[in-house]
């Protein structure tokens, strides 16, 4: 069984400091109140579809504010989703509007390419109108309060790390499988019924994907929360979608504010896009921080990074403070990450967590 192989994801449950940083999350996983998909599929919005986008996304704003009365209420027990009615058109329906328009002039991520998906064309990231997923199981080895975690791997990325260790799936070396959104619907209620706590969204990228995704959540009848693994380099239109939509927003911070982020993964502007949505996720779900740390990279990222963390989310927000790095791929064209790690890095990137005052931090 999985808790043998991951004893603390047992153990976890137990933990106050976890439990306090992801309250929401453990008790939609303990089914005491609802994900936000479901929530966002009983809000009702009037709007016609052939409406001017900028209209479209007014009423997402106005709708974005009743939503989260409406959660609030919900999570107080003062109302019960079962006792609400489905909505001939719903807050999940306009983020679907929404992301489609995204498509015809595609700016999912930061990139902002503008070219129309549903025409055929490909951006950065390569991603058409179809999703397509790599593979789809319960992985034993995410953060203890996710496993096992319902995986979806989906192709394409929106960066270019040179070191990336998803690179068959990331920069299409793989062909992948073309799912329907009813058909992946299907698979995300197996793998709860399977013991899954949660189903991740992941890659490559998801953020190619939100359009597709969001089509998918209009089908899927477990009661499961939505985990957001991300690269976290996606727009403020994406973040926007996001909120209502995200329970535990996983996201990578990876680089300091210099010009590492340009050099190593062709991501211009990385640090004020990631800080935003990071600002962002913390206002509307709840977050899991991913710092990977790289060789010869502690003082110029990881320590600004953790800091930054502390400063701007708080020091009890979950941070994983990784050690994982290997030389993949591409990585022997950067000098410093032809090698893992050293000992004396990873205790100086403890030592750095512990500095910042972050109180929720693993390794």
């Amino acid at each position: 069984m999985w808790y043998m192989i991951r004893p603390d994801s047992l153990a976890v449950l137990k933990d106050k400091k976890v439990r306090r940083s992801l309250n929401r999350y453990f008790k939609v996983m303990e089914g005491e109140t609802p994900p936000k998909f479901k929530i966002a599929r009983k809000l009702p919005v009037d709007y016609k579809e052939d409406l001017p986008t900028e209209k479209l996304w007014e009423i997402h704003h106005t709708s974005l504010e009743e939503y989260v009365k409406l959660e609030s209420r919900i999570d107080s027990k003062t109302v019960r989703l079962e006792d609400l009615e489905t909505p001939k058109k719903s807050f999940l329906d306009l983020k679907s509007t929404i992301a489609r328009r995204i498509l015809e002039s595609c700016h999912f991520c930061s990139r902002r390419c503008g070219v129309n998906r549903l025409k055929g064309e490909r951006g950065y990231c390569g991603c058409g109108s179809e999703i397509l997923v790599s593979t789809i199981f319960a992985h034993m080895g995410e953060e203890p309060e996710l496993v096992p975690s319902g995986t979806i791997f989906t192709l394409g990325c929106t960066l270019r790390c040179l070191h990336c260790q998803n690179w068959s799936i990331s920069q299409w070396y793989e062909r992948g499988v073309t799912y329907t959104p009813k058909d992946l619907a299907a698979e995300i209620d197996r793998l709860k019924r399977e013991g899954c706590r949660n189903v991740n969204l992941v890659g490559g990228e998801p953020t190619p994907w939100l359009e597709q995704w969001l089509q998918t959540f209009k089908y899927v009848n477990a009661d499961i929360p939505v985990v957001w693994n991300s690269n976290s380099y996606y727009s403020k239109e994406t973040a926007e979608l996001l909120a209502g939509f995200v329970d535990v927003y996983l996201l990578d911070f990876k680089y300091g504010s210099g010009d590492c982020a340009k050099r190593i993964s062709d991501a211009p502007n990385y640090w004020d896009v990631c800080t935003r949505n990071h600002l962002e996720a913390f206002k509307y779900g709840e977050l899991i921080i991913r710092v990977l740390v790289l060789p010869g990279h502690l003082e110029c990222c990881v320590k600004e990074i953790l800091e930054w963390i502390a400063d701007n989310l708080g020091k009890e927000v979950r941070v994983n403070v990784m050690f994982q790095y290997r030389p993949e791929w591409r990585a022997h064209e950067v000098p410093e990450l032809r090698r893992r790690l050293t000992r004396s890095e990873m205790d100086r990137a403890v030592e750095l967590a512990r500095k910042a005052g972050l109180t929720n931090f693993i390794t």
